[in-house]
């Protein structure tokens, strides 16, 4: 449901399984500066096709990063669905890479299996955790974004009504939904908090009904937490009027009338990150968590800048008083609690 250069080995291995393959082949005298070549090969898998949810086009962006800065040969597969991620784990595997990376929940049980039958070799996973001697997991603390966000709607406000329209009620939202809400608490007490479940990640119409039923209710700022069904979010802040927010990248670029503020989770950066460890001979198997303080995730206008113009809606009193929470959080003046533990 919280963004260089290099040099490739010439030849490439291309992956047979169900899904379509991009290998990145640039050069280093391309790009204006050497890179030291690596014998590494490294391969993300991501467990649905790239394009539409951001989270997964920003993974690739961040390999593809690594492997301009390090000359490692990188290939990124695209599952065609659920069912074809453990067939792209086997197929990764008979082409001998050295590092296979997947990600989210819906690979969890695929990447058990497989990794579990290939002892000796590497694998890391992004979004979510597999307890496997040969797996890191990489996470994040989305609940300290959530918290800025709504300590930014509750401060921001003009009717003491807010929603969200959440993806699915599993434990990993509540890092979205209950931080969000004991941000709002802790700014605007007064505030009257609506959630709503989609039931999916990928139906925007039924988030935008959801949405339009906030907003019937009062909502004058509604959160968008449901990855693809986003979109139906945003398009009904257009049609009726009130704020919204988006995930994962900056939204606010696409319509900073109505998208007033992003929660942002750099999937680019530990991507990046995960690449960058294995080359340098720094990467370790276990769990490891990215939040405020490892910029792993963050809050537009509060920790990172945009082109975006600021919204009146928000004003800079408001992002101040936010930037002051996001220090005390990171120092350890406030605790925000992770509510799936």
């Amino acid at each position: 449901m919280k963004k260089v250069i290099f040099s490739v080995l010439a030849a490439t291995v291309l992956l047979t399984g169900c899904g379509a393959a991009k290998t990145d082949t640039a050069s280093p005298a391309a790009s204006g500066a050497p890179a030291a070549k690596s014998d590494k090969k490294i391969i993300l898998i991501t467990p649905e096709k790239i394009g539409v949810n951001p989270f997964f086009t920003q993974m690739d962006e961040g390999v593809k990063k690594a492997s301009k800065e390090f000359g490692v040969t990188v290939k990124t597969v695209e599952s065609a669905d659920a069912s074809a991620i453990e067939q792209n784990l086997r197929a990764a595997i008979a082409d001998n890479y050295d590092l296979i990376i997947t990600s989210s929940f819906t690979a969890e049980d695929a990447l058990k299996k497989v990794a579990t039958e290939n002892p000796k070799k590497s694998f890391a996973i992004i979004d979510t955790v597999v307890d496997l001697p040969n797996v890191r997991s990489v996470v994040f603390r989305e609940h300290e974004a959530a918290y800025l966000l709504g300590a930014a709607a509750g401060l921001s406000t003009k009717k003491n009504i807010v929603g969200m329209v959440a993806a699915v009620d599993i434990p990993l939202i509540k890092k979205y939904t209950v931080g969000f809400q004991e941000g709002l608490k802790a700014t605007n007490p007064n505030a009257k908090f609506i959630v709503n479940y989609v039931g999916s990640f990928t139906d925007p119409a039924k988030a935008k009904e959801l949405a339009l039923t906030q907003f019937s209710q009062g909502a004058d700022f509604i959160a968008g937490a449901s990855a693809v069904g986003d979109l139906g979010v945003f398009e009904a802040a257009k049609e009726k009027g009130f704020y919204t927010s988006g995930q994962d990248i900056d939204r606010t670029l696409t319509d900073p009338q109505h998208i007033v503020l992003s929660q942002l989770k750099g999937t680019d950066a530990v991507a990046y990150q995960t690449v960058k460890d294995f080359v340098n001979g720094t990467f370790k198997f276990g769990a490891v968590d990215y939040g405020l303080k490892e910029d792993g995730v963050g809050l537009t206008f509060v920790t990172r800048e945009t082109t975006s113009a600021l919204s009146p809606f928000v004003g800079q009193d408001v992002v101040t008083k936010v930037k002051a929470i996001r220090d005390d959080i990171v120092s350890g003046k406030v605790k925000v609690e992770n509510p799936v533990k």
